[in-house]
């Protein structure tokens, strides 16, 4: 954490994030959920933090993310934004709480006004166009996350790779671009087709982060503890032990953002076709 003293921090902003894109240069994200981590990934040079619902599985115990309440995600913003001092906090908004423009304002602002987000994300391909709109005609930056959608797993039936036939696919490069033009600002890809996501990131002009998408997009996202090697059961295909090499915490984390920016990371093998 800075002290009074030291030297300002250069914050990343969206416009870091769009000259990146344009440069064809990377960015690194992680997931984080307390004071004590963000400092952590914040000193080892992550982009962007993401306070995801994840927490609801990785912190709380649960098999889902849908029992995540707006309070939950405020309260975990809150604590790793105290201890944030370059990355761009990214926080996402939970299940339910954006199904009407007038909730998505409410929720958005509590976000950004008591946990400290710099931007929110929510899932979800053309229903929510004009809640994205209405958000970034407010000053509310948004990431837009399609693909597998966490919040809609019982629907999808089950966590599986979206976009593999042409319907779909097609279908997802129309709601990315439709997106962007009702104003997000980033995109995220989670278990989509590597080739279809290298589509999408080349058809966009916002800064595409994939998960599970193969090494074509602009960044990669992974959960801390996925790579950390702390995650109960089977860890994610697209995921990596950083630890396994590292020794400290410090030091899995950098070699994560290192990878991502030099483009070792992810392999092949981290992808599905």
């Amino acid at each position: 954490m800075l002290k009074e003293n030291d030297s300002p921090v250069k914050k990343v902003t969206i416009n870091t994030l769009q000259a990146l894109k344009q440069a064809g240069g990377k960015f690194a994200v992680l997931t984080a959920y307390d004071a004590s981590f963000a400092g952590v990934l914040d000193q080892a040079g992550v982009d962007v933090i993401l306070v995801g619902d994840s927490l609801g599985m990785v912190i709380q115990g649960h098999d889902t993310t849908l029992p995540v309440s707006m309070d939950d995600m405020v309260y975990h913003a809150a604590c790793v934004a105290r201890n944030t001092r370059h990355a761009l906090l990214m926080v996402d908004m939970p299940f339910m709480s954006y199904s009407s423009i007038e909730q998505a304002l409410a929720n958005a602002a509590r976000l950004m006004r008591e946990g400290g987000a710099h931007m929110v994300k929510l899932e979800g391909g053309h229903v929510q166009l004009p809640v994205v709109q209405a958000l970034t005609e407010q000053g509310i930056p948004v990431c837009a996350h399609l693909g597998l959608q966490p919040q809609s797993v019982h629907k999808l039936g089950g966590y599986r790779v979206q976009g593999r036939d042409q319907v779909s696919a097609d279908a997802m490069l129309v709601d990315a671009e439709n997106l962007q033009q009702a104003g997000a600002d980033i995109l995220l890809l989670e278990c989509v087709p590597s080739l279809l996501a290298s589509e999408i990131t080349q058809n966009v002009q916002i800064p595409v982060i994939g998960i599970g998408a193969g090494p074509g997009t602009d960044a990669q996202v992974l959960v801390l503890q996925d790579i950390l090697g702390i995650t109960p059961g089977k860890p994610p295909r697209f995921s990596k032990n950083f630890m396994q090499q590292a020794g400290s915490i410090h030091e899995a984390v950098a070699e994560y953002v290192s990878a991502v920016k030099q483009g070792r990371f992810p392999a092949a093998e981290h992808g599905f076709e």
